[in-house]
């Protein structure tokens, strides 16, 4: 999968770049963290385990007065 395609899905699940770092990024959801490696290409099975944890832990919405 492509880097690109990946950042997409991420921010479409309402995750954003936390920091960059050497060789990885930090997405968050304001909670939970995933590294994301710094690579043009991410291997299909690491890039699917991603997109489940961020699926799974969706940001958390403010309650409604």
């Amino acid at each position: 999968m492509k880097k690109k395609e990946l950042e997409r899905a991420l921010q479409r699940l309402g995750w954003f770049l936390k920091r960059q770092g050497g060789s990885h990024e930090v997405w968050t959801n304001g909670e939970a963290t995933e590294p994301v490696p710094r690579h043009t290409e991410i291997n299909e099975l690491l890039a699917k385990k991603i997109l489940n944890k961020a699926k799974n832990n969706p940001p958390k919405k403010e309650a409604e007065e």
